[in-house]
């Protein structure tokens, strides 16, 4: 862009380099630095671990964006010291990325707005975690996450969360901050195939997020034996990034298939007749979810999966805690072209 187009600069600190292809949330964040170069923005990003990542790093450059990484970025506090005045806008993702650069940002930024992007509430995922779990260490964790990230919430100009529930559990927890809603950001293609033309039940989910590793077994051990009865032809499939072992053995039991990652998921998107989503813990707006409702995949989910997209059950997917009522939502959906539609 032109210097005089130019409508402001930001700096963008996330964990890592976005992989689109493995994770929602750095789908979002792709999507994010795309639309603000579109909109003559200057953007500078770098990731909190400075790593060089093949493939990716170079994807994000393409976009427009200078990537700063080792061994050019060694340094992050001589980095703001050097470059801190230029910006008009830093934004941190995640509390234990944003915590390292809050002081740093006052510091050395003097007309930059602190933007803190939550990506989901950490502390709201992991109190849901420990009453699951039924865990005192895990709710002691939320606890300490709560305390920081409320602080960091405080302390940013502008907080940004991905839905309207959290927005609204803010305006108790952190009444005087600015809170603004900046969901997932999807393409939407549409439905390519036929109900007819599929078969298959799939899970899409990076298994680096513990959400995730809970809902397959959960899936399998309490759903899947209803569903296969019912439905001996159907082949339950699991796909996502860094799958562990304890995910990998599911595919040992009958009619369940632990692929692992896929780089290219749109295939399975428009070719699995239905997505499940039974998550039951978690924050946030799920990627997952809007990737099927994109491609016209109908989705049988829980209220966590739901949540933040104003959803209703039988409307636009089917919405059930039970494992026995989501066995049959399942059953229903695959079986009945009237309900898929």
């Amino acid at each position: 862009n032109c210097e005089h187009r130019v409508k402001g600069r930001i700096l963008i600190i996330d964990a890592t380099t976005p992989t689109p292809d493995q994770d929602s949330g750095s789908v979002r964040m792709m999507n994010l630095l795309r639309l603000l170069v579109a909109e003559d923005w200057k953007v500078v990003f770098f990731a909190d671990n400075r790593a060089y990542v093949e493939g990716y790093s170079e994807a994000v450059r393409e976009l427009g964006v200078e990537v700063q990484y080792h061994p050019w970025l060694s340094d992050p506090v001589d980095f703001f010291k050097r470059r801190g005045g230029d910006f008009d806008a830093v934004l941190v993702c995640r509390h234990y990325v944003a915590s390292h650069y809050a002081e740093l940002v006052r510091q050395y930024c003097p007309k930059a707005k602190f933007l803190f992007d939550t990506v989901d509430l950490h502390y709201l995922r992991e109190e849901r975690a420990a009453k699951v779990e039924n865990d005192p260490a895990m709710a002691r964790q939320a606890r300490a996450t709560r305390k920081q990230e409320l602080g960091l919430i405080r302390a940013a100009d502008i907080t940004l969360v991905v839905s309207p529930t959290e927005k609204e559990l803010l305006k108790s927890e952190a009444p005087d901050a600015r809170v603004e809603i900046l969901s997932n950001i999807h393409s939407v293609p549409g439905r390519s195939m036929a109900f007819e033309q599929r078969s298959g039940i799939l899970f899409v989910g990076g298994f680096q997020h513990t959400p995730n590793v809970d809902a397959v077994q959960w899936f399998v051990s309490e759903i899947w034996p209803r569903v296969r009865q019912a439905l001996p032809e159907a082949e339950f499939q699991i796909v996502g990034s860094r799958m562990p072992k304890s995910v990998e053995d599911l595919g040992k039991e009958p009619g369940v298939i632990a692929r692992g990652f896929v780089e290219d998921l749109d295939p399975l998107l428009d070719c699995c007749r239905i997505a499940v989503a039974p998550l039951r813990y978690g924050a946030g707006v799920k990627g997952k979810v809007n990737s099927s409702m994109a491609h016209g995949q109908p989705v049988v989910m829980t209220a966590i999966a739901a949540e933040g997209m104003h959803l209703e059950n039988g409307k636009h997917g089917l919405i059930t805690d039970d494992p026995d009522a989501f066995a049959d939502a399942v059953i229903a959906l695959y079986q009945d072209p009237e309900l898929w539609l």
